[in-house]
């Protein structure tokens, strides 16, 4: 029984399944959970967002509703950390979108100036910070549905993050940089030479210790946001890193690439232990805020190289 324990917990992901789900016509880019952890959202070069209702010991058919409204690509979604139903869309139309998952219904629109790619909630869900293909980023009152501050770059701007208090705000950069910015004022606080690549990713620890930097030259950083130091590196992909999550404990982090699978790690220790099986370069990997549910999207083929992207899947179930 000793033993097992043990075994439990050096390969906690050891004897855990995928579930696939499919609704959408083309790929979906992005995948995100709600605050308590029951509804997941995908966006799709379909145009749509579909949002579904996750129930790890239902093995009947789950549950969506569709959201349509956009002209161009969902590229990037994300939930209000303090409301379990309402959603924020950003696309290549130009426009960002607030929904209601209970309806499916649209309740706010913003028109940008760019198309939109990157999309993050402020933690007190006051604020919505919207980042665009010309490296400008747009900060909405959520209230209002109005653009609060505007400011554009003269250098690649990638993922964008707030901290855990709210006070600080990230930026990765096409240089390997991390900017970080002083909230609300934007001012600079720091610049961190993270990377001998361009940042393309980041996440923060839902502890609020750390935070995780994923960049083009394969390799995950993982920062101490006190003293703003890389206290360890993961070096398990070898391609360019798309996307990463911590899981809930912050305990793990999962991170994703072209190689073909999913890397998770821990993060006391930097050691990879464990790895999902994909098929293709992932676009979305994210956790569920509740428990040790990874969803992940990515560039499907099927055997005849036709893209078949138009499912996500969720690793963590007890069966297949």
């Amino acid at each position: 029984m000793a033993q097992q324990k043990a075994e439990d917990a050096t390969h906690p992901f050891k004897n855990l399944y995928s579930r696939e789900y499919q609704g959408h016509k083309k790929k979906v880019h992005s995948v995100a959970w709600n605050c308590i952890g029951t509804k997941l959202a995908s966006g799709s070069v379909d145009q749509t967002a579909r949002v579904w209702h996750i129930e790890p010991n239902n093995h009947g058919k789950v549950k969506d509703i569709e959201f349509k409204g956009h002209t161009d690509s969902v590229d990037q979604l994300c939930w209000d950390p303090k409301h379990a139903d309402l959603l924020a869309t950003a696309s290549g139309d130009k426009t960002v979108r607030l929904w209601d998952a209970r309806s499916g219904k649209c309740s706010q629109q913003a028109e940008l100036s760019g198309e939109n790619i990157n999309i993050t909630y402020k933690p007190d869900g006051a604020h919505i910070a919207v980042g665009n293909r010309d490296d400008e980023l747009t900060i909405l009152d959520v209230r209002k549905f109005k653009p609060i501050h505007r400011r554009k770059f003269n250098y690649e701007v990638n993922e964008i993050a707030w901290d855990m208090t709210g006070e600080k705000f990230f930026l990765t950069t096409g240089n390997g940089t991390v900017e970080v910015l002083a909230y609300p004022s934007l001012k600079a606080l720091d610049t961190l030479t993270a990377h001998t690549a361009g940042c393309y990713c980041i996440a923060i620890d839902p502890l609020g210790r750390y935070f995780a930097v994923g960049s083009a030259d394969s390799l995950v950083s993982l920062w101490d946001i006190k003293e703003m130091l890389c206290v360890r590196t993961f070096v398990k992909l070898e391609w360019p890193v798309r996307t990463i999550s911590f899981n809930h404990t912050g305990e793990y982090i999962a991170s994703a690439s072209e190689d073909l699978f999913i890397d998770i790690a821990s993060i006391e220790t930097g050691r990879s232990i464990h790895q999902i099986p994909c098929r293709a370069a992932m676009n979305s990997v994210e956790w569920n805020p509740k428990s040790n549910l990874l969803a992940y999207a990515g560039d499907d083929k099927n055997k005849y190289q036709a893209d078949e992207g138009r499912v996500f899947r969720i690793f963590g179930f007890q069966s297949a």
